[in-house]
């Protein structure tokens, strides 16, 4: 299954935030969008995952829907929207309610995504209880639990400090290793974008448009030995975002 975003534009009263995006998100393929702050990265997430409607173009699902998949897309998002009164289990039974399975189909997800995301002695821990980094691998596994053909991800490492993203991008990297799945990413790191993304997409400052596109053909699980050409692929990107990151950031402090 693969996901296109067609022309899309999009405004809030007399403010651009996009114009004319054209973007897809081929099957077992991770696209990172980056851009300098208020570029519209977020709006443009939600828009391909239906919470918000464009002024203009379209959002498709093309092809069929992959045998299995409960949820065509899910989200992860940066704050973990975990329920501090539920389990870790509880928190990710809770998106398997819908979906007619037994007890014993949902126990064998259940124990599968904990197994997968290194959670399974955390099943019973609350929320509370819990680090950053292992909140956010209960989101994963949460979304994992539907099976989904594409993953919209919105900054889900930003929380975290920088050891505890490291970690999550092996555990991301081991996962898609395993078993290939589908992202539009967004994220304002470009470290993490050259560790992920096989392709990296840049929008200019506000409204946000496609200003370039870079393939990164290291394969995922082999990026930790090609260092060098990861960070000259991120500082090529930087040089192209920074004088408008620079006046995104001066707009913030002074609009």
């Amino acid at each position: 299954m693969q996901l296109a975003l067609q022309g899309l534009s999009h405004r809030y009263g007399s403010l651009e935030v996009l114009s004319d995006i054209d973007l897809s998100v081929s099957e077992g393929e991770i696209v990172c969008v980056v851009g300098p702050s208020g570029c519209g990265k977020s709006t443009l997430l939600r828009m391909a995952g239906g919470l918000e409607q464009p002024h203009a173009g379209q959002v498709l699902l093309q092809g069929e829907v992959p045998e299995g998949v409960r949820n065509p897309l899910t989200y992860v998002f940066q704050d973990f929207a975990l329920l501090p009164w539920r389990t870790v289990a509880q928190n990710i039974e809770l998106v398997l309610g819908h979906h007619g399975l037994s007890p014993a189909e949902r126990e064998a997800t259940l124990s599968d995504v904990l197994a997968r995301t290194k959670l399974s002695e955390f099943r019973n821990a609350w929320p509370r209880q819990l680090s950053g980094g292992m909140k956010q691998r209960v989101a994963i596994a949460r979304a994992l639990a539907v099976k989904p053909a594409i993953w919209l991800m919105d900054e889900p490492l930003s929380a975290l400090d920088s050891q505890t993203r490291d970690l999550l991008m092996d555990d991301l990297v081991d996962l898609w290793t395993r078993t290939p799945f589908s992202a539009l990413y967004v994220t304002h790191n470009l470290a993490e974008a050259t560790r992920l993304g096989h392709r990296i997409v840049l929008l200019s400052r506000r409204p946000g448009r496609i200003r370039s596109e870079t393939r990164i053909d290291i394969p995922l699980n082999e990026r930790a030995a090609h260092a060098a050409e990861l960070e000259a692929i991120r500082l090529d990107i930087w040089a192209q975002m920074r004088e408008q990151a620079l006046q995104a950031d001066r707009e913030i402090q002074h609009g």
